[in-house]
């Protein structure tokens, strides 16, 4: 690597800065509007002397709520019409359009199934035909907006062919198919709590609930069927976590009460367990972290705000979409990345936009289209079973046994546990030595038509300007032209290698590779 990057040294430079000056091109002078959430938040940062970052610049926002909301940067054509645009609702009604997007679904049926563990092979025998039909059917459920009460009960009580009913592989995908393994991935996913945690008399008894779950299989290979086993038919003593019993007659289905427990406005597991999740995705960490450690030992760091919350949520009957919306339009979310003071007790009490490191999905993903390249999978299941058509983004793929090297390498969760730490966005040694040294990376830039743009000729702004929109939603400062026209001098073989150098840098600054 011969040439830096001005943009990734300035971005580096100022993290951790003590004062509130305006840093370019990473924050905007115009004063960020306040929500109801932004003064729950406020009411907190100032009992611990802290106080909110600037307000991060258009160019930042933009790049930053797509990648947020879509897993993807924004396309050409939609980054100066924005950075253009005066309009004091420009982001709002951005906001408004990414979560009605294709965009959306695609990238949150990804998320969902992590925690739904949608993988069809080992540790769990789920085989392609169903693990597809279960990621169809999360993304279908995303983008009809499904209201989430809905969501959960219908993965928790149905039953049926795990390949013709796919909700049912809530229960199939689980490691185990005894009471206390499905009692652990309901609680983990629609409570937030780990099971194992609980006082062995309470598991016990919240096991009752999914002990009437039985599996039988079919003439169809690795297919079966998920169903209540009829003959435990008895009367049945239930106990809720908060307390309350239920006498179930011999006929009734121990899933479906606990559902209609669940999803009760007044429960204080289930709303509380999904906006503190939906935290988590969009801020770094949850308001209760980590999100699928709810317990009493374990209490949130803003509790007016969770709970302000858990109402918009119920008040919006479920809707998940309004959830994100009120977060995303929040001065909390819209802040810069460059705290005004401390770091560490910036990060953790949300007075800066966390700075992450990409999805393994979104990264692969994002360094294939920039370079009009593809990727190739691997998976020990033979095709036609895995048969990945090249235009497939790696953010659509439904099969979580389907992976690469790459994937592996960036931290890509196996969807084993559901646990929300199973994805691993911290960047280690190995992943900064692949993007430096790696063959991968420096054959996706020599087929780059940025090679070929900014190699004719003298290097000017008109030049420059396409790449640093493409890359960074912005364009080049006057600092990072000068850098880049007195690096690619030369002529001829040596200008190309001088244009890779360029481009090589580029997607090595902490500014491509972080969503900030």
């Amino acid at each position: 690597m011969r040439i830096l990057c001005a943009a990734g040294l300035l971005f580096c430079a100022h993290l951790g800065r003590a004062s509130q000056q305006i840093v370019e091109p990473y924050e905007s002078a115009t004063p960020a509007q306040m929500t109801e959430l932004d003064r729950l938040l406020q009411s907190s940062l100032s009992a611990s002397g802290l106080e909110f970052a600037a307000n991060c610049s258009d160019a930042v926002f933009l790049r930053r709520v797509y990648l947020d909301v879509t897993g993807s940067l924004p396309p050409a054509d939609v980054v100066q019409p924005f950075l253009k645009d005066r309009s004091v609702s420009k982001r709002a009604e951005l906001i408004d359009a990414l979560l009605a997007s294709e965009g959306y679904a695609v990238y949150w049926a990804m998320r969902w199934s992590d925690l739904l563990r949608v993988k069809s092979e080992f540790p769990i025998n789920l085989w392609p035909n169903a693990a597809q039909a279960y990621h169809e059917w999360i993304y279908q459920s995303l983008r009809e907006n499904k209201p989430y009460d809905v969501f959960a009960r219908e993965l928790l009580t149905s039953s049926g062919s795990n390949f013709r009913r796919p909700e049912v592989n809530f229960y199939r995908a689980v490691q185990g198919q005894d009471a206390g393994s499905l009692a652990r991935a309901a609680a983990l996913a629609f409570m937030g709590t780990r099971l194992e945690h609980w006082p062995e008399s309470e598991r016990v008894v919240f096991e009752q609930f999914f002990s009437r779950i039985a599996f039988k299989p079919t003439a169809e290979w690795k297919e079966e069927i998920v169903y209540v086993d009829p003959e435990q038919y008895t009367e049945l003593a239930l106990v809720t976590p908060d307390g309350e019993s239920i006498q179930m007659p011999a006929t009734g289905d121990p899933r479906a009460v606990f559902a209609d427990w669940l999803i009760q406005p007044k429960n204080t597991w289930f709303a509380r367990n999904i906006v503190n999740r939906q935290w988590a995705w969009l801020m770094g960490r949850g308001l209760i972290n980590e999100p699928d450690d709810i317990r009493v030992g374990n209490p949130p760091t803003h509790p007016e705000l969770l709970t302000y919350l858990e109402q918009e949520l119920i008040q919006s009957r479920y809707d998940m979409k309004h959830v994100f919306r009120v977060i995303l339009n929040s001065r909390a979310y819209q802040q810069s990345s460059l705290p005004s003071g401390d770091t560490a007790a910036a990060t953790e009490h949300f007075a800066c936009y966390p700075v992450r490191r990409l999805d393994a999905e979104v990264l692969v993903d994002v360094l294939c289209g920039l370079t009009g390249t593809q990727e190739k999978y691997v998976s020990m299941i033979p095709e036609p079973f895995t048969y990945i058509p090249s235009d497939t983004r790696t953010i659509a793929i439904a099969d979580g046994s389907i992976t690469s090297a790459f994937l592996q390498l960036f931290g890509r969760p196996a969807r084993d546990t559901g646990l929300f730490t199973e994805r691993d966005s911290s960047m280690t040694d190995k992943q900064a030595l692949h993007m430096l040294n790696s063959s991968h990376v420096w054959n996706k830039i020599g087929k780059s038509k940025w090679v070929r743009q900014v190699s004719k000729g003298q290097l000017n702004r008109e030049q420059l300007t396409p790449l640093y929109l493409a890359f960074f939603a912005r364009k080049p400062m006057d600092e990072e032209l000068r850098i880049a026209q007195k690096y690619c001098a030369g002529k001829g073989k040596k200008r190309w290698a001088e244009s890779q150098d360029l481009i090589w840098a580029m997607m090595n600054s902490k500014e491509f590779l972080y969503n900030h």
